[in-house]
C-alpha cells in the first residue's frame, strides 16, 4: 500500500509532470480586444481604424513562453475607418477584395521570450490570398483572476506590413498594426 501511495504521489508531482500551457479564447464579445491600423493618407495625414469582427485563441504558460501559440481570424469586411464611402472602397477589389478574400489570418509558429514581459511572436500572416512571415513585437500586459470568477491574460503588440507585398491594385505604402488581446482561460 505504501508503495502505491509513493508511486501515485511521484506521478502527480509537479517535478515529474511539466506544467501545461493554459488555453485562452480571445475576448471579443466583451470588447476586451482590438485590431487597429494606421496608414499614411496620401502623405498628408494618418488614416486610422480597426477591424470590428475577429476571433481567435492562444495557449500561454508564463513558465514556458516558447510553447505559446496564437491563432487569429479577421473578418476583412469589418474594416472600419469611420468613413462609409472610404470603407466601401477599401473593401473593394482595389484593396481587400472582401468578396473574394473574406478572411485574414495569423498563425504563430514560434514565440521568443525577450525578457521583461517582451515577446517576439513569429508566424504566418495571410491576407488577400498571400501568406507571408510576420513578427509581432508584443508585451505581456498582465494575467490573473477576473471579477467574474475567471482567469485572464492580456498582451499588446505591433507589426508593420507593406501593402505592395499583398498584391493590392492600389499601394499607399505601409500599414502599422496595433493589437490588444485579452483572453479568457478555458
Amino acid at each position: 500500500m505504501k508503495k502505491k501511495l509513493l508511486v501515485s504521489a511521484l506521478l502527480t508531482s509537479s517535478l515529474l509532470i511539466p506544467a501545461l500551457a493554459a488555453d485562452y479564447v480571445i475576448d471579443t464579445k466583451g470588447a476586451h480586444a482590438s485590431i487597429n491600423f494606421a496608414a499614411s493618407h496620401l502623405g498628408f495625414s494618418v488614416l486610422a481604424g480597426r477591424f470590428n469582427d475577429f476571433s481567435g485563441n492562444f495557449s500561454y504558460d508564463k513558465d514556458n513562453v516558447s510553447a505559446a501559440k496564437i491563432e487569429v481570424i479577421v473578418d476583412t469586411s469589418s474594416f472600419d475607418s469611420n468613413h462609409t464611402k472610404r470603407d466601401k472602397h477599401v473593401r473593394s477589389d482595389d484593396f481587400l477584395d472582401v468578396n473574394k478574400y473574406a478572411q485574414a489570418t495569423f498563425i504563430s509558429s514560434k514565440v521568443e521570450d525577450k525578457g521583461d514581459g517582451k515577446l517576439a511572436i513569429i508566424g504566418s500572416f495571410t491576407m488577400h490570398g498571400i501568406t507571408l512571415p510576420l513578427t509581432i513585437d508584443a508585451v505581456k500586459v498582465g494575467e490573473g483572476d477576473d471579477p467574474w470568477g475567471g482567469y485572464r491574460a492580456g498582451f499588446s503588440g505591433t507589426a508593420t506590413i507593406a501593402m505592395a507585398d499583398f498584391g493590392f491594385k492600389k499601394d499607399y505604402g505601409k500599414v502599422d498594426l496595433t493589437l490588444h488581446i485579452e483572453g479568457i482561460r478555458q
